[in-house]
C-alpha cells in the first residue's frame, strides 16, 4: 500500500511525538546521571537483543501461515515490530546527546547543581520534602527524582542552604527554603 494512504511516519522526528515533560529544551544538552545512562544502555540492549529478535522469528513464523489480512500474530507482530524500533531510534538519539554528569564529582557543594538531593521547607504549609535533580528521561516523582528542566528544579538550581526560592508550580506561586543539598 502507498504510503499517502496510511497514517505513519517514516522514522522522522520522534520528539515531536512526546509528552511535554521528556521534550529537552531547544539547544540545551542532555544531561543524565550515570544510573540514567545506564537504564538506558540496558533497556536498549534488552530490545536490541532479545525482544526485536524473538518478535521478528514470531512475525516471519506467522507470514508463513498465509492469509496475513487475517493473522492476528502478523498484525500485532507488525505493529509492535514498529513500536519497539521506534523505541530503538529514540533510544539510540537520547544516548547518543547524553552528557552523564556524575553528582559526586560535584565542586560546588554548598549551591544546588545538577543530581543534587535537595530538602526544602514549603513555607505555606511547613511541609519538608526531598528531591533529587536528575536527566529528563530518568524523572520519576514516586522515587523522589526530578527533572532538572522542571519548575522547582530550575527554581532551586544554583540556591544555598537558607536561600528562600519564589516560583510557579501548576498548583500557584510556592515559597520555599531549601534546608540542605547532598550529592550522593
Amino acid at each position: 500500500m502507498n504510503k499517502a494512504f496510511v497514517k505513519e511516519n517514516d522514522g522522522g522526528d520522534d520528539d515531536e511525538e512526546l509528552s511535554p515533560a521528556l521534550r529537552l529544551p531547544a539547544g540545551s544538552k542532555n544531561y543524565m546521571t550515570r544510573r540514567g545512562y545506564d537504564a538506558l544502555r540496558a533497556e536498549l540492549d534488552q530490545l536490541v537483543r532479545i525482544e526485536r529478535p524473538k518478535l521478528v522469528e514470531t512475525v516471519a513464523w506467522a507470514a508463513g501461515n498465509g492469509d496475513r489480512s487475517e493473522n492476528g500474530d502478523y498484525i500485532y507482530g507488525k505493529k509492535r515490530l514498529r513500536e519497539i524500533d521506534r523505541r530503538i531510534r529514540f533510544l539510540i538519539k537520547r544516548i547518543e546527546s547524553a552528557e552523564v554528569v556524575d553528582p559526586e564529582r560535584q565542586q560546588e557543594l554548598e549551591q544546588v547543581f545538577f543530581g543534587a538531593t535537595v530538602s526544602f521547607c514549603d513555607l505555606d504549609t511547613d511541609e519538608e520534602q526531598t528531591w533529587q535533580i536528575v536527566g529528563v528521561d530518568e524523572a520519576d516523582a514516586s522515587q523522589g527524582r526530578i527533572s532538572w528542566i522542571s519548575p522547582l528544579a530550575r527554581a532551586v538550581l544554583k540556591a544555598r542552604v537558607g536561600d528562600v526560592v519564589r516560583f510557579q508550580s501548576p498548583a500557584g506561586m510556592r515559597e520555599i527554603e531549601v534546608v540542605e543539598i547532598r550529592y550522593v
